[in-house]
């Protein structure tokens, strides 16, 4: 702390505080920055002797930082936020409908070459432990999921329907529709109502229960290709 009776003091030192300076003393600068070079830089500001240094006093400047309830901040923050929101959105989908088209793809595999080659339902429990063992990260893969995945291809064996109408929806309303639905129209007709209305697994599950699609007619196999809304169960 500088001595009152030095050439830049105590009084000195705090009215440059309340001015807004702040005092830098050159004979202190890192090595890699050259006295010479920083006094070039700093030759318009005002240049002061403390305790036979050659310092300089800076003049800080504040910029204003908006309020939350400034409109122009609170426009932009909703405008990242529903950005943000619409490409997590896109995203998900994106991700669900490859994890679909590769389940599909596997189960396409397993269901042709079982019946070029003649295997049993065995095989599918020596690739599952395969699979697996390559794979340890990869959720997905257990014999039963594989199981679904044959009967998926069985269900699905056009693969442009695949692309269409079935990658809309994730894995687990796939595994609830081949368990509780086995005609092909009344599936296609709960895949578009799932979509459409954003319906979660528990949900469909309870449509399909108290039979929603007996209740509202003929199936509708054209699937309305849009994205789930944001804010849907999906």
């Amino acid at each position: 702390k500088p001595r009152r009776n030095g050439p830049l003091g105590a009084n000195a030192l705090e009215r440059g505080v309340a001015s807004r300076k702040f005092i830098i003393d050159v004979d202190k600068l890192p090595r890699r920055r050259s006295r010479a070079g920083f006094e070039a830089d700093l030759q318009p500001r005002l240049a002061v002797e403390h305790f036979g240094r050659r310092c300089y006093a800076l003049r800080m400047t504040t910029t204003p930082i908006p309020s939350p309830q400034d409109d122009g901040y609170s426009t932009l923050l909703a405008e990242l936020k529903e950005r943000i929101r619409a490409a997590r959105l896109r995203a998900a989908v994106a991700v669900n409908r490859e994890l679909i088209l590769l389940y599909w793809g596997i189960g396409r595999d397993i269901l042709t070459r079982q019946t070029a080659e003649g295997w049993g339902a065995r095989v599918i429990d020596r690739l599952a432990a395969d699979l697996r063992r390559d794979f340890p990260e990869m959720t997905g893969l257990s014999p039963r999921n594989l199981k679904y995945m044959r009967a998926f291809a069985e269900a699905y064996p056009d693969p442009e329907i695949v692309q269409q109408v079935a990658a809309q929806l994730p894995w687990g309303h796939h595994m609830k529709l081949l368990d509780a639905v086995k005609d092909p129209d009344e599936r296609f007709w709960y895949i578009r109502q799932a979509g459409e209305y954003g319906w979660s697994r528990n949900v469909l599950a309870h449509q399909i229960e108290t039979g929603l699609y007996r209740r509202q007619g003929k199936a509708l196999t054209n699937f309305a290709r849009t994205l789930p809304a944001p804010q849907s169960d999906l």
